[in-house]
């Protein structure tokens, strides 16, 4: 509405004004081509008179009757519309002006340009006799008679046309303040019309969108908008069903994993039982049945693993996966985890460096769920490393602390950063896992992050390595703002560095890891390093 109002005064602001000109110009125009005509005529007459006249008598005497001749032709000759009063003026080389009337002041600037022999005009404000001012065209023009420096101009009342201006702007006005008025009404019958019901439209969209999957508009009538109402509807109607059916089958796909997840129990540990009853007396065995017993004994234990996670990632998805919070030390979970993945680092002759600070470092949270974050991080490391060093470093500030895990492997390509986190994704489907892993660890560890208020990401450059990085707050319930540290994969530039940081937010300068082709080596000033 304010804008259609603001719209409206400009628009009728530049017309009036426009048209105000136009008028104007007109009508000084009509004036002006009138007095040239007159002008003519009365150099004429005032030639005649001056030549005519006795040349014995005085020069103001001569002048009083040329201008007394001219006034009555002109009264005679003109319309009232078109009244002239004459005024002659003889300037002396001594400077001296002589004029008719006595003492008439005309505007030394036109005086200046008639003298040059031009024919010339000027709108100016002039004294009638009794004092009082009126607005005014005075014409000149030299004359060609026996008195030198004679000129002749006519002087033309303005002060109708004035009038007639300023009542025309008056009405101008009026009409624009009603114009502008109208316009306003218009516009809001228009918005009662149109603009409101799309607001209705957009308000019901909106908390559609927030989970009201019952709201509806209003249908009345029978125009565009009650179309529009009855399309929005029937597409509401569509995608409420379609959302409750995908709600359905989600709750019935985490129920049927949860379900089989336990009912799986019993026969596995039936298996496990007789396979441990197996494996008690290898001596016995064959060299196959020893061999097959050991296949046995190993799938077993990745397919009980699978077993535990799709429980935990069950729970997740049910909503129900709480904390178990205490105030510990974070340095203790990590060092519980390396204790896990140590073997499988000697197995594949990785070496782990840590940069762990000698001092407690406190927060609140679930130990189990963080060894287990970061037992997966290592064993991710240690698998993609391609024999390269890994780096597990520790950072803190007021607000959090984070673990990053640095591996100088294969890295990640471009979009991986967040596919890694995606349920059994694997970037290469034909390498072989040593640490024989379910793929879910990535998965669970980001939800068991975000019960902490906290966040796991990221970042790699292929053939390179990456970093994944775990920002825990010291206080779940308060959360953080800066992270202790910023996330940078070897061989990552500082300008993607930087863009990153930019995007989350953070102020802290950005730290990382440099790999050559046989080791890793630490560029940030890390804390004093110890084995786990």
């Amino acid at each position: 509405m304010g804008t259609v109002l603001l719209v409206s005064a400009v628009v009728m602001s530049v017309l009036g004004f426009t048209l105000a000109t136009v008028v104007t110009q007109r009508i000084a125009q009509a004036k002006i081509d009138a007095a040239s005509v007159e002008i003519d005529r009365a150099r004429v007459v005032v030639e005649e008179q001056i030549d005519t006249s006795a040349s014995t008598s005085s020069l103001q005497a001569r002048l009083n009757s040329a201008r007394a001749s001219l006034t009555q032709r002109t009264q005679q000759g003109s319309d009232v519309a078109n009244v002239y009063e004459p005024v002659l003026l003889v300037e002396s080389t001594h400077g001296t002006v002589t004029s008719s009337p006595e003492s008439y002041r005309v505007p030394e600037r036109l005086v200046e340009f008639v003298s040059q022999g031009y024919v010339a005009y000027q709108f100016a404000v002039v004294e009638r006799p009794d004092g009082s001012p009126y607005n005014a065209l005075i014409i000149g023009t030299p004359t060609d008679s026996d008195v030198p420096n004679l000129q002749l101009y006519l002087v033309t009342n303005m002060d109708n046309e004035a009038s007639t201006l300023a009542l025309m702007r008056g009405l101008l006005a009026s009409a624009a303040l009603i114009v502008i008025v109208l316009l306003v009404g218009i516009a809001w019958l228009a918005s009662q019309q149109i603009v409101a019901p799309v607001r209705s439209a957009s308000r019901t969209a909106e908390r559609f969108a927030s989970g009201h999957l019952r709201e509806r508009m209003p249908v009345e009538g029978e125009d565009e908008m009650a179309v529009l109402a009855l399309s929005f509807n029937n597409m509401a109607e569509q995608l409420s069903r379609q959302i409750n059916q995908l709600e359905e089958y989600g709750d019935l796909q985490r129920q049927f994993t949860s379900d089989v997840s336990h009912e799986l129990r019993t026969p596995l540990t039936t298996v496990r039982m007789a396979a441990d009853m197996i494996a008690s007396d290898q001596e016995s065995l064959e060299p196959t049945q020893r061999r097959a017993s050991e296949l046995m004994i190993r799938e077993l234990d990745r397919f009980e693993a699978l077993l535990t996670d799709l429980l935990e990632i069950s729970r997740h998805d049910a909503g129900v996966a709480d904390l178990a919070s205490t105030i510990m030390d974070v340095r203790t979970p990590i060092n519980s985890a390396w204790a896990q993945t140590r073997l499988l680092a000697d197995e594949l002759n990785v070496p782990v460096e840590f940069g762990i600070p000698d001092h407690e470092v406190k927060i609140e949270g679930d130990p189990r769920r963080i060894e287990r974050i970061v037992r997966n991080l290592i064993a991710n490391a240690i698998d993609h490393s391609e024999g390269n060093p890994v780096h597990v470093d520790l950072f803190e500030n007021d607000e959090a602390v984070a673990v990053t895990v640095t591996d100088c492997g294969v890295g990640l390509k471009p979009g991986q950063e967040e596919l890694v986190f995606n349920r059994f994704w694997r970037a290469d489907k034909s390498r072989k896992r040593h640490s024989g892993g379910t793929g879910l660890g990535l998965a669970i560890a980001r939800e068991d992050a975000q019960l902490h208020r906290g966040t796991l990401d990221a970042a790699g450059v292929a053939g390179e390595g990456s970093q994944f990085r775990l920002v825990l707050p010291r206080d779940p319930e308060a959360g953080f703002v800066h992270a202790p540290v910023e996330l940078r994969a070897p061989g990552e530039s500082n300008a993607v560095v930087e863009a990153r940081a930019a995007v989350e937010g953070a102020d802290d300068a950005a730290a990382g890891v440099d790999c050559g082709d046989q080791e890793c080596v630490d560029k940030q000033p890390a804390p004093e390093v110890r084995d786990a």
